[in-house]
């Protein structure tokens, strides 16, 4: 890593305006990855939501999840990553009626956006601790089934544990490159490869070989296909830019149901505010963000699910995927009332 100093003098001969954001990034990493003695990640009773946890632990606490609550919970495998993961999903929702509307989420398409997972997780001990005592919760997981799957790109984020810490993609291999993985977000097929995507396998956007090249890709799409009927809603956590985007993503264009998705999109943002008075950005994710070609909401959306969202949490910069584990709760807190927004409101009927 660069050390900061060296910065300072470069930037100062060079007259380039600059800011110190982070003078020891290593010592950030090692705040996050429990290099401390002291650190207590989990007890024996209580699992911790308010740190990063590593891929084993999620996987240990999917299963406990699955154990304690066998009337609100079912935990399968829709298949295996490419270095042989499971790819696991949790499905929550009281067993009332065997067709209920479904909501998608995912976190941790990409590896190195910690909050993601710690959001999913977050999500799913919420709707279970408050099912009982919050009439809208209760109200939610009745009349709707949630697919919950908390770390998409279970290699990536492993590697990012272990190896990287800002790694993103898959780690698949590909043939003649020394270079590894695919960004997961630039896989699916829809528009794949075209603007905001790379066709070469050294870069972040890299789109692969071939659209659902990737397992984990091939697997979430073989799923979502096939409870197309069901799912309603595909929302997607990643980090970081403090926004709420829906398609397009790879055009500039006015979906056909504008109007039902920016409502959706408002209204969720409006509740978010109301936890802290974080602004959160919102619209269609090309004008928002930026053009990319390939990604899941382009791809949910054309596939008929009507409402399709990537949210990107905390913070706008200044921590950037370093993001603190003191900020787990009101990020995840916040998010938390816009998510419930829109699943609020598939149970309605959108007029506009």
């Amino acid at each position: 890593l660069v050390d900061a100093y060296m910065c300072t003098d470069i930037y100062t001969h060079t007259h380039i305006l600059y800011m110190v954001l982070i003078s020891n990034l290593q010592t950030e990493i090692e705040k996050q990855i429990g290099y401390r003695s002291s650190r207590k990640r989990r007890s024996e009773f209580q699992y911790d939501y308010e740190v990063y946890h590593p891929l084993e632990e999620i996987r240990s606490w999917m299963f406990e999840m699955n154990r304690t609550h066998p009337h609100l919970v079912d935990l399968f495998s829709i298949g295996q990553s490419y270095e042989g993961r499971p790819l696991y999903v949790l499905q929550l929702g009281k067993r009332t009626r065997p067709f209920k509307k479904a909501v998608w989420i995912d976190c941790g398409v990409h590896a190195r956006e910690w909050i993601g997972p710690a959001f999913c997780q977050w999500f799913v001990k919420e709707a279970l601790n408050s099912y009982q005592h919050d009439s809208s919760m209760r109200r939610l997981m009745n009349q709707l089934n949630f697919y919950i799957m908390p770390v998409f790109n279970v290699d990536g984020y492993h590697y990012s544990w272990k190896t990287d810490r800002f790694w993103r993609k898959t780690r698949s291999k590909i043939p003649k490159y020394h270079c590894r993985g695919v960004d997961a977000n630039r896989n699916w097929k829809v528009k794949w490869c075209d603007e905001g995507a790379s066709l070469h396998p050294c870069d972040d956007t890299y789109c692969g070989p071939f659209p659902e090249s990737e397992p984990e890709v091939k697997a979430v799409a073989k799923f979502l296909r096939k409870h197309r009927k069901r799912v309603k809603a595909y929302i997607s956590i990643h980090a970081y830019a403090q926004m709420l985007l829906y398609p397009y993503s790879y055009k500039y264009a006015t979906i056909p149901n504008f109007n039902c998705v920016e409502s959706a999109a408002q209204n969720a943002v409006s509740a978010l505010y109301s936890a802290y008075g974080v602004r959160y950005r919102y619209g269609p994710a090309s004008t928002t963000l930026y053009v990319s070609s390939g990604s899941s909401i382009d791809w949910a959306y054309k596939n008929g699910i009507p409402y399709a969202f990537a949210f990107e949490l905390r913070d706008t910069g200044y921590y950037g995927f370093l993001l603190p584990e003191t900020l787990i709760h009101p990020t995840c807190t916040e998010t938390m009332r816009a998510v419930k927004t829109i699943a609020s409101g598939l149970l309605k009927k959108c007029t506009k």
